[in-house]
């Protein structure tokens, strides 16, 4: 109570006489605040997740002979992340290209023969059973020989398996085994997620549902003061029965820098409008917890106490203390200073 009474004697205590006769009234420059119509924004707490998080898994067996990444590590998309062993998945694929080259040798024989029936048949030279036994087998061999591809796409597939690559760019935030492990396919290896795509998420009050699907856009805050629009929201349609909310996740731009998943960042979304006064920060003289302006009043500057709301990009809300239409001072300072030099001798 001393302090704001001390205040009220400082704001009493400063010059409000007439300057329309000198010349440093001319100095001081004007400007008319009016009602404007303001937007209602509803601020609430939202959690940064990444949009890409993955947990790699072996898909072949064998034992880790090389980690070439851990924990808190950047990788990039496709860098190989462990080596396996590969001693029996190289040996697989030579006996299925073995086999390939044996089962193709036999369908080349089967499809000469094939010719060379053909070509004999109606002449009466061979039967009608040989002609379909030697249909039969060009067709067999001819099945082999793709089943021996296949084998052999199947043997290299799980030759790759053995150098794990790194399905997309990001930092790697758990290691699951250690060089020397022996692994099975479907065991974890690396958990990681990408830091170029983050989300948003947050909670919606029920009340405010209807509004946000009228105007479905955000106002994100970061921790460095940055501030992102985003109208890319998922509303999710079921509501949560102990909060009585709905989910949203908010997509952020690509490669946001400061956003760390897990920290926590401010989302706004406009739930309806009011007539407000705003003035530049610039016109406002505060002492302790009061604040006012000077105002214009029949050719004379006045200090005026006012109420003030809530901060905007470098203007303030006026709750009380002016009307639609006076002429505030823009720079409260410098219309302090003009007012010391008019009362000099």
């Amino acid at each position: 109570m001393k302090n704001t009474f001390f205040g009220y004697l400082l704001i009493s205590s400063l010059p409000f006489i007439s300057l329309s006769a000198t010349a440093e009234a001319k100095n001081i420059e004007s400007i008319s605040v009016s009602l404007k119509p303001y937007p209602n924004w509803v601020q609430l707490d939202a959690v940064v997740e990444p949009t890409k998080a993955a947990t790699v898994s072996a898909q072949t067996s064998g034992r880790i002979i090389k980690l070439n990444y851990d924990i808190n590590d950047l990788v990039a998309e496709g860098a190989p992340l462990l080596e396996i062993t590969n001693k029996e998945q190289g040996a697989q694929l030579a006996a299925t290209e073995a086999d390939y080259a044996k089962a193709s040798a036999v369908n080349v024989e089967a499809q000469q023969q094939l010719t060379r029936y053909q070509a004999l048949f109606p002449k009466g030279a061979i039967s009608k059973g040989e002609m379909d036994e030697a249909e039969a087998n060009a067709k067999s061999a001819q099945q082999a020989v793709s089943a021996a591809k296949a084998k052999i796409t199947q043997a290299r597939e799980s030759l790759n398996y053995t150098l794990v690559s790194a399905p997309f760019a990001g930092i790697v935030t758990q290691r699951h085994v250690e060089e020397g492990e022996t692994v099975s396919p479907g065991q974890a290896l690396y958990s990681g997620y990408s830091l170029a795509q983050m989300r948003a998420v947050t909670q919606i009050p029920q009340r405010y549902v209807n509004a946000l699907k009228q105007q479905p856009k955000f106002r994100l805050t970061l921790a460095n003061g940055k501030q992102i629009n985003s109208e890319q929201l998922t509303l999710f349609t079921f509501v949560d029965p102990k909060s009585h909310s709905y989910k949203v996740r908010i997509n952020l731009p690509d490669n946001v820098e400061g956003v760390i998943p897990g920290s926590l960042i401010k989302a706004q979304f406009i739930s309806s409008s009011r007539n407000a006064i705003f003035v530049p920060e610039s016109s406002l003289i505060t002492m302790n917890e009061l604040s006012a302006v000077y105002i214009q009043q029949n050719d004379k500057w006045v200090l005026n106490q006012v109420r003030t709301g809530l901060h905007d990009n470098g203007k303030v809300e006026i709750l009380a203390g002016l009307s639609d239409g006076d002429l505030v001072a823009k720079d409260a300072y410098h219309a302090l200073l003009m007012l010391k030099q008019s009362h000099k001798p």
